[in-house]
């Protein structure tokens, strides 16, 4: 299918403006992601409908604990990624082309997707994640648009490296998005993404302007972007940018991918989650087993809100409509 968002240039080469790589490509020559290809002076998703994985998750898997918490989402994948990870955790269809992948990919039509999606009662949307779910934009955009006229809920699982114009298309039907903040530091993306730390922090900030429901995720991996002062920073940028109440997960990295460190001590994350409470109201620590789980706490009072065992999410002293039942504060936006 003929992608979006490119510029022709001379001699057949064309630029795509889908992300801020703006990759300018030769015939037949593909983007950074592998998937968007020049043929003859058109920009081809190559990816199109193609789907690698597909199947029903906790929504607090993507990790999402703030919006319908205790649902499930019907979530999806493709091939393909604009950045080139060292710590990749699906690097088997992020990494790799439709060509070269050999996993068993199918390929669906919108409708399908949407009969799936609508086909199990506790299920309240769709979750476009696995790989980068930029770089089938089209397909994307395509589910999303059924799937709110079939008042189903849309989530973009994603690193957010994509342009403003392509994100401003897709906040008319995107519900909530779950942002990996990799680091702030641009050396640590450079090095270790191929990507800009910059674009991202407009993605976030586009985000939080257009009113949607943003969480944040942020992968700690010893001795690369575990500084204390560095990670205050970022803290301190997120309460001014985006807002205290943003929900921000902070995970332990395991070595996987091309990067073999040693996984992040509970040290670290419990220094970590030390600083963001300063900050942010709402903060979690993911891949660590605590004994009282991941709860929710009223940021007035610190009245359980919502209580967690792994995956399992129970609300506890809140009303319908996200108000603390003790205090009153309202804490939480989306609710079943």
């Amino acid at each position: 299918m003929e992608a979006l968002y490119y510029s022709k240039i001379d001699n057949h080469k064309i630029k795509c403006e889908l992300c801020p790589h703006n990759c300018i490509l030769k015939n037949n020559q593909s983007g950074i992601c592998k998937v968007r290809v020049n043929k003859n002076g058109k920009l081809i998703s190559q990816n199109y409908g193609v789907v690698s994985s597909i199947g029903f998750d906790p929504i607090e898997k993507k990790p999402l604990y703030h919006f319908y918490p205790g649902s499930e989402i019907l979530s999806i994948g493709s091939l393909g990624c604009n950045l080139q990870c060292a710590f990749c955790q699906n690097w088997q269809i992020s990494q790799t082309s439709v060509e070269d992948f050999n996993g068993g990919n199918q390929i669906f039509k919108s409708d399908k997707i949407i009969d799936l999606a609508l086909s199990k009662e506790k299920n309240v949307g769709i979750a476009y994640t696995y790989n980068e779910p930029t770089v089938f934009y089209e397909f994307m955009l395509e589910v999303a648009k059924k799937a709110k006229q079939n008042e189903l809920k849309n989530i973009m699982v994603t690193n957010g490296f994509i342009n403003q114009e392509p994100l401003n298309e897709l906040n008319k039907y995107i519900d909530a998005y779950s942002v990996d903040l990799k680091a702030f530091n641009n050396e640590f993306f450079i090095k270790y993404t191929k990507s800009q730390l910059e674009p991202v922090k407009e993605t976030l900030k586009n985000i939080v302007k257009a009113g949607k429901h943003l969480e944040i995720t942020n992968l700690v991996i010893p001795d690369l972007n575990d500084n204390p002062k560095e990670f205050e920073l970022m803290i301190k940028w997120i309460n001014e940018n985006l807002g205290k109440d943003i929900v921000l997960h902070i995970s332990k990295y395991y070595p996987t991918y091309k990067l073999k460190i040693e996984p992040t001590s509970i040290e670290t994350m419990l220094e970590l989650n030390n600083i963001a409470n300063k900050y942010l109201d709402h903060v979690f620590l993911g891949n660590v087993l605590l004994p009282d789980g991941n709860n929710t706490y009223c940021p007035n009072c610190n009245e359980i809100i919502l209580k967690r065992t792994g995956y399992l999410t129970q609300k506890h002293a809140v009303n319908s409509t996200g108000d603390c039942i003790k205090c009153g504060t309202h804490v939480l936006n989306h609710l079943n």
